[in-house]
């Protein structure tokens, strides 16, 4: 079995298919309209939660079996519908249009694998068994949303800011790193966990205040 190489995909405003419209293909489908994807769905009947997203216009739909003719165009593909043969279809007609196409459930015929995700704000962590797993990959999720907490979010949007202010009056690249290590190992998350803002502002204050003299 490949090894596979990690990597986030930028899918804004890309033409994405789902084939199946049973229970996985909407959960494909959302999370797939989550990273602001055209979706087009493919499937002679869907599931009501589904058939909401084509009532409001959020996705389009092929009421039809699948067909190769339907990906023109198409960014990436899902085949999560529950007959194999259509599946193995689906992967056969995507590598030729070299497009990249995940098949539910089937690791052999991925090009790429959709991982178990912990989302907090601009912090991504994605967990992977290589498809051997999904229920340990789901376990680890779980133990990871209990370690990374909402102030995670908070601290990289502080982080986001502080890195602007620096860049512009701090010229030293090194001496920038510095401070920024000084900063994520501070006591900053700690405080945002505890609600304690003030006190997070002053410790910025000092560590903006002395970033000139910070020494490497």
């Amino acid at each position: 079995m490949a090894e596979y190489y990690p990597v986030y995909l930028n899918i804004e405003n890309e033409r994405c298919y789902v084939i199946g419209g049973g229970e996985v293909a909407e959960r494909k489908v959302k999370s797939l309209l989550q990273r602001g994807a055209r979706v087009i769905i493919i499937s002679p009947d869907l599931t009501d939660g589904l058939s909401n997203l084509v009532a409001e216009q959020k996705i389009a739909h092929i009421k039809d079996s699948f067909q190769e003719k339907y990906l023109e165009e198409a960014r990436l593909v899902i085949g999560a519908t529950n007959d194999s043969k259509v599946n193995t279809e689906i992967y056969h007609a995507a590598q030729k249009k070299n497009i990249l196409v995940n098949i539910v459930d089937s690791p052999a015929f991925c090009d790429f694998i959709v991982p178990s995700v912990v989302e907090r704000g601009d912090l991504m962590i994605a967990i992977s068994t290589s498809g051997k797993s999904p229920a340990l990959a789901k376990k680890i999720r779980k133990e990871m949303e209990e370690r990374y907490g909402k102030e995670y979010a908070e601290f990289l949007s502080i982080m986001s800011e502080v890195r602007e202010k620096l860049l512009l009056t701090v010229k030293d690249q090194k001496k920038r790193e510095k401070i920024f290590d000084n900063l994520v190992n501070s006591d900053i998350m700690s405080l945002l966990k505890e609600g304690k803002k003030e006190k997070i502002d002053s410790l910025l204050n000092e560590f903006l205040k002395n970033s000139d003299n910070q020494e490497i």
